[in-house]
Order: C-alpha cells, then structure tokens, then sequence
C-alpha cells in the first residue's frame, strides 16, 4: 500500500513527516529503530476504522530530515515527541510504541510530564540491556561501518532488517524498510543513530516505571530474537499494573510478523 506522510513540523532536530488516518479519540503510534512509522501501515489502517491514528518518522529516520551532525539520540527523539503532542493539540492521547520508540513515550511520561490515556509497548527499548549483538558491535565501531562501499552497505542493512522478522519479510517491504538508509544521506543516518543509542538514556527512568499511572499493554513477540523475552518479563515486574500479552508466530518486528494479533490486541486494549 502506499504510505503517505503529507505533513511536516519543524522540530529543533530536523523536519518531522507525519500523517494522520481517520476520526475519532486520537492514538499516537511511536516506530523503533531501524524503521519507520512505515511499520504501522496495517495496523494504523485498522485502527482507523474507530480513532483518528497519528503517525510520524523521527528525525534521522524513514522520511524524516537526515543531515550531518544531527542529533537522534533517545533524549532529542524525546524532545521531539513532547513538542509533536503539542503541536497536534493533544491531552491525554492513546499511545502504542514499538523499539526504540517505547523508550521515547516513557521518557516522555515520566520526564516531561506527559499524560497518556493509555500506552501499550510492543517489543519496547525499556530495560538495560538492549540491543543485538550487531547493534553493540556497530555502536562500538560506527566509523569503520559508515566506510562501507554503498554494496556492502545495502546487503548489510538488508539482512539486519530481515533479521527483526520470524518470517520472511516480502520483497517489496524490505525494500521499503531499507530505502531510507541507503545513499549520500541514508547511509551516514544508519550509522549515526546507532552511534548515538546509549543505555543511560534508558538508566535515567528505569527505576520510575511504577510510577506510570494509566493502563499500560506490554505485548511481546514470542520468538523476539532482538530482545529477548526475559526483558517483558522484566518490564512487567517493574510496572505492577502492567497486562503482559504474547504475539505467537512473531519476532521483534511484530506488525510484520503477526498484525492481525497486533491490531485484535490494540483493538481491545485501546478501548477499555
């Protein structure tokens, strides 16, 4: 299907794209990293049948402004969030974040003092440690990947990609998932926002989480190769309140893997 990100705002990191799917309350759907709010393409489109679904790449992703120096940290994708909610006019929304993006809407909550109606975390960036064991080696070793022929660098995103999936991802998705990261501007942006994941960011609220005062959905892929199990399971202990869901047939990148489950999940966590 054809993704469409028709609006902008200027955030202090970078020009933001964004767009919005149907009426109704408003649910915000935050993406992980190396992706996009592509991801939610299936899920959003369900969603909009009930709420009026936002969506948005984060600076240095997807279709997003990359450019040389920028900050993509999970402090300024934070920054960014805060000022998105306003800049739509937002109290209280339905948020659901996936990767990377979970660490964003709970930084958010709890530094900032953003109010959620709801959060439901998929597969989410909360408790140390994160990252495959790619992720860590890059992270330590950015320059030397960045160096990379433009070859090698594609049939190396391409793989990493379709390693966040349990099954095959289709042709036509991983092209659409590696896009971004590819030439003058996408191939520095790849190595620069891992360059930039550090586990303090998380370190800073880790200890805060039962303090999160609205329902909280964990869900999980069951067969998560990227972060493993044991970390829902963690998140869970650290949110009381918290109702821990598994996604069978599904990896990491559970849209992809199992989005009917993700969307019937949302659907009935959403509107308790």
């Amino acid at each position: 299907m054809r993704w469409e990100l028709a609006e902008t705002y200027e955030s202090a990191h970078g020009a933001v794209r964004w767009g919005h799917l149907g009426e109704g309350d408003p649910v915000v759907l935050l993406h992980g990293t190396p992706f996009s709010s592509y991801v939610w393409r299936d899920v959003a489109t369900a969603l909009a049948a009930r709420y009026r679904v936002h969506f948005w790449d984060m600076p240095g992703y997807g279709r997003s402004e990359k450019r040389a120096g920028q900050d993509v940290s999970l402090a300024a994708q934070q920054e960014v969030f805060t000022g998105l909610l306003r800049h739509w006019g937002l109290e209280r929304p339905r948020v659901v974040a996936h990767d990377f993006g979970g660490a964003v809407a709970l930084r958010s909550a709890l530094l900032d003092g953003v109010g959620y109606r709801s959060l439901a975390l998929l597969d989410a960036v909360s408790v140390r440690p994160w990252g495959s064991d790619f992720f860590r080696l890059v992270n330590r070793e950015s320059e030397v990947f960045a160096a990379l022929p433009a070859h090698l660098h594609e049939a190396l995103v391409r793989r990493y990609i379709a390693t966040a999936a349990h099954r095959e991802l289709r042709a036509d998705v991983l092209d659409a998932l590696t896009e971004p990261w590819l030439g003058e501007e996408g191939q520095p942006a790849f190595y620069r926002q891992i360059a930039q994941a550090d586990e303090r960011y998380t370190r800073e609220v880790e200890d805060r989480y039962a303090e999160l005062d609205h329902p909280v959905l964990i869900a999980w892929g069951e067969q998560d190769g990227w972060l493993p199990a044991e970390r829902g399971r963690d998140l869970a202990r650290r949110i009381p309140h918290a109702r821990l869901e598994w996604v069978p047939d599904a990896g990491h990148l559970v849209q992809e893997d199992n989005p009917a489950r993700v969307a019937a999940l949302l659907a009935e966590f959403l509107a308790g």
